[in-house]
């Protein structure tokens, strides 16, 4: 019964202190003296709370667990369309375009090498930690798991892996290039291509422009700038890739024993995902529709879609951390974390080294 009451716990403390953070950013409220109530959670914080609890406890409400762990996340990616623009990203990423293509592309078929030939990783696990660390960690996990009905223990393994390394690469990177003199537009091409998720790539911009304000001045140009612009771009790719995940794993035998159409190995809540960034794009952020009064309506109401979308992964990455019980870390083993280290210095060495032969 105790470990029942410490679950529902730490799901309305997490409960509260994303809605205030949702609040206080979305409405720029001030908590004052309680404003630590609205920063104290985040991503990494989310699951490790729930790997915490179900390693100590076991598995707790597991109907309730798997089903927030799988709609939460269809609908937080569905938000999350209202924050991209399509015209913009590629316009502020065309320079890096090429380059892009290339490093997605090769990173999928490295982690396959890595994770499927080498170390014999389970199918789903391996594409999901491929696919975090081609285009942008968790939220490319979010996205692909539910494509390719991925197990919570998968998911919970990748977005573990990932975190990890990424926040590694956020305090290493900078160092890195300052160590070997790297200009601002090398080290946010870098940055932008083997750091994971967008926080962290941002972060580490951010960082490097600290260290070098006088490169950034002479520059005309900081690294912040191009990592961000960069990694907008490659943000983009989330939709090819899930729209073309279920095709590359479907199983053999479906097509041979009279499966279903091709069209219904697109998953539903990708297709509202689609119909999202379509509708932000050309409808909520289009000025010339509905005129300067009516967009920033529009606009407002698609960030706070994307707000809220934001924080519901973040609540949603507890529940998928408390699937993750001792007798499925078991059936996991340590082979994902050493595809993921592999797979993450290979792609930082490889493109470090483009970059600064180009």
């Amino acid at each position: 019964m105790y470990k029942k009451v410490i679950y529902i716990l730490i799901v309305a403390a997490l409960s509260i202190s994303l809605l205030a953070a949702f609040i206080t950013k979305q409405f720029s409220v001030n908590l004052g003296a309680m404003d630590w109530m609205a920063h104290w959670v985040s991503s990494p914080v989310a699951l490790l709370l729930g790997i915490v609890f179900a390693l100590t406890f076991g598995a707790t409400f597991e109907k309730f667990t798997k089903l927030m762990s799988k709609k939460m996340l269809q609908y937080s990616v569905i938000g999350l369309g209202f924050g991209m623009n399509v015209n913009q990203a590629l316009a502020s990423g065309k320079e890096g375009m090429l380059f892009t293509i290339v490093s997605v592309f090769g990173t999928l078929a490295i982690g396959w090498l890595i994770g499927r030939k080498l170390l014999k990783v389970d199918r789903d696990t391996s594409y999901l930690i491929s696919s975090g660390t081609a285009i942008c960690g968790g939220s490319a996990i979010a996205a692909v798991g539910p494509a390719i009905k991925a197990k919570a223990e998968s998911m919970s393994v990748a977005l573990g892996v990932v975190f990890v390394l990424n926040a590694v690469a956020l305090f290493v990177f900078p160092y890195i290039g300052d160590a070997i003199g790297m200009t601002m537009k090398d080290f946010g091409m870098w940055a932008a291509i083997a750091i994971h998720d967008t926080s962290s790539v941002v972060g580490a911009g951010s960082a490097y422009d600290a260290m070098h304000p006088e490169m950034m001045a002479s520059e005309g140009v900081s690294a912040l700038e191009v990592a961000t612009t960069i990694k907008l771009t490659r943000a983009l790719w989330i939709v090819a890739l899930v729209l073309v995940t279920p095709f590359i794993m479907r199983n053999d035998d479906e097509s041979e024993k009279g499966g279903k159409a091709w069209y219904h190995a697109i998953p539903r809540f990708i297709i509202w995902f689609v119909i999202a960034i379509l509708v932000n794009t050309y409808l909520l952020s289009n000025s010339s529709l509905l005129g300067d009064d009516v967009v920033n309506i529009g606009t407002g109401i698609s960030g706070a879609v994307n707000q809220l979308a934001k924080h519901l992964i973040t609540l949603s990455l507890f529940f998928i951390g408390a699937g993750l019980t001792r007798k499925t870390l078991k059936a996991v083993g340590i082979r994902p974390l050493i595809q993921g280290i592999l797979l993450w210095v290979t792609i930082s060495c490889v493109s470090l080294a483009y970059i600064l032969w180009i």
